[in-house]
């Protein structure tokens, strides 16, 4: 993408939005209201929404709703459940699975972007009851890390997220000693460039520069894997291992995200160009620089398509997907001119 990036659209996730909530899946533009909401959805809804520059009441009423699913999904000692039908009842127990570290995630993006000052106090205390427990699994941690490392940017020194931050810090294996495969798992799977980001972002509020140039190191290694004739061609939902064929099928717009948040995450400390160009490369994705050549979001309406097969674009715009695009394209902006 050489152009200004386009502009962010709420239209599409305000129609996937009801009184209660977004809805996780979509036929076409219109919500599937049987599958209901979960809180993976709605911590990314908060994220975008307290995140977008000047945002007026439409975006800050999406960030009011979602601040109060994640607290209805809380429990006291800071597990959180994920899954809810359209009546509003809780299909799970709560728990600390991926959805737990999203959650996390969203409430220190949102204690320190927010510009309505309640929604960062209450951000503040959900983040606080959450932060009491850990989760086994890397992803979810990382997840979690990401928001830590958020609020204690805006609070140096917040206990709960300093302890979060060393934990995980802690729990990070070893660099494998491979060359050629560098990545802390045999595999690629799914979210790898939140795993970097972690990396990138505890390194820097840990003051811990071996942590933040294995994680630069780490996710070059990435972009440089997941770019093929110049544009990216991300881990299929398989995920990719040593001389796998690419490319590869499907491809999640997730995963893109995913990249163009840890290139972001990487701008802000590290002045090289490959940052700026990954932001570019990801943003390009969306509008159609991809391994088959088409579009994979609708920028006049921010919906995007859920996934993109060996020989199509699955056209339904899931909440996952249209997410994923607007937050890619929030992090090209804040490094790429402007449209007037």
């Amino acid at each position: 993408m050489t152009g200004p990036v386009p502009a962010v659209v709420f239209t599409h996730l305000l129609r996937m939005t009801d009184h209660r909530a977004t809805f996780e899946h979509a036929k076409l533009t219109q919500p599937r209201r049987e599958h209901g909401y979960c809180v993976d959805d709605m911590a990314r809804v908060l994220i975008v929404a307290t995140r977008e520059p000047g945002s007026g009441g439409p975006v800050n009423g999406l960030a009011g709703k979602a601040l109060g699913f994640l607290n209805d999904a809380q429990s006291y000692d800071g597990g959180c459940r994920n899954r809810m039908d359209s009546a509003g009842r809780w299909q799970d127990q709560p728990g600390t699975d991926d959805h737990w570290g999203r959650m996390v995630w969203a409430l220190g993006t949102a204690a320190a972007h927010s510009d309505v000052s309640l929604v960062r106090r209450l951000a503040t205390v959900q983040f606080e009851r959450a932060a009491q427990t850990r989760s086994p699994h890397p992803r979810a941690m990382a997840f979690a890390a990401i928001g830590a490392a958020e609020l204690l940017d805006v609070t140096p020194g917040h206990p709960a997220a300093r302890a979060l931050l060393t934990d995980y810090a802690r729990s990070i294996p070893a660099a494998p000693q491979d060359p050629e495969w560098r990545w802390p798992e045999p595999r690629l799977r799914y979210a790898n460039g939140a795993l970097v980001e972690a990396m990138i972002a505890t390194g820097v509020a840990l003051d811990d520069p071996a942590l933040l140039d294995r994680g630069l190191d780490l996710l070059e290694w990435l972009l440089d894997l997941e770019t093929v004739d110049g544009h990216l061609s991300p881990t299929p939902v398989a995920g990719r291992g040593p001389g796998d064929r690419r490319p590869a099928f499907d491809q999640q717009p997730i995963e893109v995200a995913s990249l163009a948040d840890a290139c972001a995450r990487a701008a802000t400390v590290d002045p090289r160009p490959a940052w700026p160009e990954g932001l570019r490369a990801a943003a390009a994705w969306f509008e159609g620089d991809n391994d088959l050549g088409m579009p994979m979001w609708d920028p006049s309406t921010g919906g995007g398509f859920d996934g993109l097969h060996g020989d199509r674009v699955n056209l339904n715009q899931g909440a996952e997907s249209t997410l994923a695009a607007l937050s890619t394209m929030q992090q090209a902006r804040r490094f790429s001119p402007v449209p007037q």
